[in-house]
């Protein structure tokens, strides 16, 4: 069965983490990952309070645009956690939003060959090697961490299109697939990643982490009924819809129902728990099952509310009904 985590929402406030993350490791869950957005806070900070609130938690970074840090000081830092921690971090890159990336003046040529050099120079210089490299983004000269990583952790990229889990086949340990990713979309991304794996002739462990939106309420069921709707209506659907059973008749239902509040209305329940862990615990479990089935090792629930203490009583409402089921 899937491990179970949880997430911490980007727009909670920082100082609200450290209970957070206590809270969620008393209640069973395996995993705890906070979000890196523009403009809220950083990743390395967070990571580091979660950890030293909890004991047996496993923190995961999730994830850090690959174009915002130089590798070199990137593995400097997660080393140091590694060290602090082991055993316990789980490091996620990721591309970057592009108009974020191009905000802050990081966006770079080519967003595929930085997220693959930045990943490949962080893995080797973690396992302690010496990691000499003139890349399109990455540039490095006999560079060798002094404390590397007594264990590495397992390197994840937060990805979706079909270049970029190859990419991570080839030169991550797992991908992080975000909200939207129903079943259908975990096992076409698991077939893009393994193809990147054979390319590298790699049998080793690969793990797959999906992010999944917990929707409890008539509240958080409407926002993700929104957030559908709003993927639907847009110019460049999001690739995870259309790997979905529903993605015709969805496309036909936007293109009939151009209003947004109008077609959030109208999409089916059973599109939307494809999509997100809703409704009563029977219903929670099977999603977490169909997930697992379609090639999912972590399942890290996305609370819907809108503040931390209402974020823990969703997963304090999961917890001792549906983690168990899963064991």
């Amino acid at each position: 069965m899937p491990a179970v985590g949880a997430l911490f929402p980007c727009a909670f406030a920082p100082e609200a983490l450290p209970d957070y993350a206590r809270r969620v490791e008393s209640l069973g869950y395996r995993e705890l990952w906070i979000v890196e957005d523009c403009f809220y806070t950083g990743a390395i900070a967070p990571t580091t309070a979660a950890l030293a609130a909890t004991g047996r938690l496993a923190v995961g970074l999730g994830v850090m645009p690959a174009v915002m840090r130089n590798a070199a000081t990137a593995a400097m830092e997660l080393s140091a956690l590694l060290r602090l921690f082991p055993g316990r971090v789980l490091a996620g890159f990721g591309h970057g939003v592009a108009s974020w990336m191009e905000q802050i003046g990081a966006l770079p040529a080519s967003q595929l060959a930085a997220l693959g050099e930045t990943a490949t120079a962080v893995r080797a210089l973690l396992a302690g090697e010496t990691v000499t490299v003139s890349g399109q983004h990455v540039r490095l000269d006999g560079v060798r961490l002094e404390f590397p990583a007594t264990v590495p952790p397992p390197i994840f990229l937060g990805v979706r299109a079909a270049k970029s889990l190859r990419l991570a086949g080839q030169v991550a340990d797992g991908i992080l697939l975000s909200e939207m990713s129903g079943p259908g979309y975990v096992r076409w991304a698991r077939e893009r990643m393994a193809a990147g794996r054979a390319d590298a002739g790699r049998t080793d462990a690969c793990q797959v982490t999906v992010y999944a939106w917990l929707a409890l309420d008539e509240e958080g069921e409407w926002k993700v009924r929104q957030t559908l709707a709003a993927t639907l209506l847009s110019q460049s659907p999001s690739v995870q819809l259309t790997e979905l059973s529903f993605a015709a008749d969805a496309s036909e239902l936007a293109r009939r129902t151009p209003d947004h509040d109008q077609l959030a209305r109208a999409l089916p329940r059973e599109w939307v728990e494809q999509v997100a862990v809703t409704g009563p615990p029977e219903s929670c479990a099977k999603a977490l099952h169909d997930l697992h089935a379609a090639g999912a090792d972590t399942v890290v629930l996305v609370p819907t509310a809108k503040t931390p203490d209402s974020a823990l009583r969703q997963l304090e409402e999961v917890s001792p009904t549906v983690l168990p089921a899963l064991r």
